[in-house]
């Protein structure tokens, strides 16, 4: 498969015009049409990128051979249909985060991709950043040692959505970035979760989600729809070093600091142990080079990899169905007023899948 492939873009909304721009600008895409129910919305995006074919119909799209692949940029609650007719009529799916509104149904979207033997890659478009593929090459190779915590913050004065609340709604982006960047994925015990609506919208407006790590060490999220302040950070804290992912920094976006605690090995004999134990290392503090490229043109490049070479993409359907299990206990656990809710049950079936 040498010549270009084919994709239709679904959903002209919000996220849709950004994956035609990254289409349409691929070598080794042809933005094929957009599909639109509000056809002068779908205009306006075809019209953005030069011009395509637009069209209202859905099953126009899918019954078009010379279509390859869908991208769907529609609301969760569609995914499950869109998704399933697509891979009905043969055609490879990418699709925006979460992959579905329940863990149920994107089960069923993960077993009909691989009865059909095509490809279904969740938009986990974060993943694909420099700053997150530098960290996920940095935890392969060994720089910061063993994971011993992740503490990320997704806060801003945002858009209060009218069908989800902020756990679904953000934690989304900062679970999908776990799953990427920890050896195992994002292999958690169980999710304790504490929400508030202090605004009476009926639903979290704030939120924090506490993750026990299966290697031992611990995960946690906070999410906020109203901080007058904007922040998207990340620490990952392992043996040997400890990164800073700050997103709004662009000038310095990942820093690697040479600190931290050493627990040193002692014989029981030692006269005190408790102060003995523990040393506290002060290194230096470097930067890495990051590349600039657009985040969706890799998401373009990766998704018309794993179909050439038949394989999962990197952001696999399993990988949103990960990212879906701990949103459903983080929801059991918020029902529960924090209980922790059990993430086994959920994850050993995606294994199994």
């Amino acid at each position: 498969m040498s010549s270009r492939l084919n994709v239709a873009v679904i959903g002209a909304g919000y996220w849709g015009p950004n994956l035609a721009r990254n289409f349409r600008a691929s070598s080794e895409w042809n933005l094929a049409a957009i599909c639109d129910l509000d056809l002068e919305r779908a205009r306006r995006v075809a019209d953005s990128v030069g011009g395509v074919p637009i069209t209202a119909s859905l099953d126009e799209v899918l019954h078009d051979p010379m279509v390859d692949a869908v991208a769907i940029a529609t609301p969760a609650r569609t995914h499950h249909p869109i998704v399933l007719a697509a891979l009905d009529a043969g055609k490879h799916v990418i699709v925006e985060k979460p992959l579905a509104d329940t863990r149920e149904r994107g089960v069923e979207m993960v077993e009909r991709a691989r009865e059909n033997g095509l490809v279904l890659m969740a938009d986990h478009t974060y993943c694909y950043t420099p700053a997150v593929l530098k960290i996920r090459e940095l935890i392969e190779e060994g720089a910061l040692g063993d994971i011993l915590f992740v503490d990320s913050v997704r806060i801003n004065l945002g858009l209060i959505q009218p069908d989800v609340d902020v756990f679904w709604d953000l934690a989304p982006h900062d679970l999908s970035i776990m799953d990427f960047i920890l050896p195992g994925g994002l292999d958690v015990t169980s999710v304790s979760a504490h929400g508030s609506d202090p605004l009476s919208t009926g639903k979290a407006c704030i939120g924090y989600l506490a993750m026990p790590l299966t290697s031992g060490g611990i995960a946690h999220v906070h999410v906020n729809w109203l901080s007058p302040t904007k922040i998207r950070q990340m620490v990952i804290g392992g043996t040997k070093r400890t990164l800073v992912w700050d997103d709004l920094n662009p000038q310095q976006r990942v820093s690697v600091y040479d600190r931290g605690v050493d627990l040193a090995l002692q014989s029981k004999e030692t006269a005190d142990t408790r102060a003995a134990n523990i040393s506290y290392r002060l290194g230096d503090t470097w930067a890495p080079a990051l590349p600039e490229r657009e985040a969706l043109a890799n998401v373009a490049s990766e998704f018309a990899a794993a179909i050439r070479e038949e394989r999962p993409a990197r952001t696999s359907g399993e990988s949103g169905l990960r990212v879906l299990s701990v949103l459903e206990a983080a929801s059991a656990s918020l029902g529960a007023y924090g209980a922790p809710s059990s993430v086994a049950s959920y994850i050993k079936e995606v294994q199994e899948a």
